[in-house]
């Protein structure tokens, strides 16, 4: 049996790694380590809460007396744990820097004692890079964040790296594209758009809608990781790109087909300080370890919205009852 310690599991992404991980390895036990901030649920997880091979631990990677003894004994580390939205960053950079950075470096501390870690995996993510006029983003290409977001994932990326350099922890870095699917928090497009449109609220589209992201389902970033876990080199960074490049107009447009409703719920608003215009990633050096996206972006997106379509159970609360997600909303748009 292998100890994986999964931070951040009630997160979006690290939720359906977890489900993902104890399907994919029998012989993985699975401990959930997160904070329950707005984005963490409980919900997210509901389905193996109780599942034998899974614990959950409720706690800050920033608190070394909670998550110390957790990465010391763990054979592999799967680092999500981050505060991830770039309008939430702008607002309150403090934020990010204590979760994203130093919640980082204590992982990494304990990672230097950990006497069976054989990897560990920082998630990173494509916006390092900053905005891509052209081109796709390589690996060793120069690092350019443009928003408290990306350049908090940017230290830690690379303060990761450096514990490999200096101390040789089983650091691996993977830089992956905007992900799509199933438990993503309403705050982000996709969720916030399909739930919007499904109660003919008006979805908030910024500037010209013309800004351009390249989507990966969930599920083919977890095979990503997974297969990096197995075959991947330590002190290397891989980029998971999924190959979809879109523009947000008609994103938009492809969720309100979808929903069977009008362009006229399309409201512009003003674009946020620091949009990035464009992002994409070369994925040879994933590709070359035999890694492919599965996930056709038309069917993903299908079935995505329609997840969420007959989900409601698990949204209408967030978006209905919880005042800090209506008042967060009301200042980030009602502004504008």
């Amino acid at each position: 049996m292998a100890d994986v310690l999964v931070t951040g599991g009630a997160g979006f992404i690290g939720s359906n790694f977890v489900r993902y991980a104890l399907e994919a390895h029998p012989d993985w036990r699975v401990t959930t380590l997160d904070k329950l901030t707005y984005a963490g649920r409980r919900e997210n997880l509901h389905d193996v809460m109780a599942h034998p091979r899974h614990t959950f631990v409720h706690g800050d990677i920033a608190d070394a007396t909670v998550a110390a003894p957790l990465v010391e004994q763990s054979d592999i580390v799967v680092h999500f744990a981050a505060e991830t939205h770039v309008d939430r960053s702008i607002a309150a950079a403090g934020d990010f820097i204590h979760t994203d950075v130093f919640g980082t470096f204590v992982l990494l501390e304990a990672a230097r004692r950990a006497p069976r870690l054989r990897r560990f995996v920082q998630i990173s993510t494509d916006e390092v890079y900053g905005s891509v006029p052209e081109g796709a983003s390589r690996e060793t290409d120069e690092l350019r964040p443009r928003n408290p977001y990306s350049a908090s994932k940017a230290g830690a990326d690379r303060l990761a790296y450096s514990y490999w350099a200096t101390y040789e922890v089983p650091v691996i870095v993977t830089r992956a594209s905007n992900n799509y699917g199933p438990y993503q928090f309403p705050e982000k497009v996709i969720p916030l758009f399909v739930t919007n449109a499904i109660d003919d609220i008006p979805v908030p589209l910024y500037g010209d809608g013309r800004n351009v992201r390249d989507w990966l389902h969930v599920v083919d970033h977890c095979r990503g990781i997974d297969l990096l876990i197995d075959r991947g080199r330590n002190g290397e960074v891989y980029n998971i790109g999924g190959g979809n490049e879109v523009q947000n107009v008609d994103l938009t447009h492809r969720i309100l087909d979808l929903l069977g409703k009008p362009v006229s719920l399309i409201k512009p608003v003003q674009d946020r300080l620091g949009h990035d215009r464009r992002y994409a990633l070369d994925t040879t050096k994933l590709k070359a370890l035999g890694w492919r996206p599965e996930t056709d972006f038309a069917d993903g997106l299908a079935a995505t919205v329609d997840w969420y379509r007959r989900n409601d159970w698990w949204w209408r609360p967030i978006k209905e009852q919880d005042p800090a997600f209506r008042a967060y909303y009301d200042a980030q748009y009602g502004r504008r």
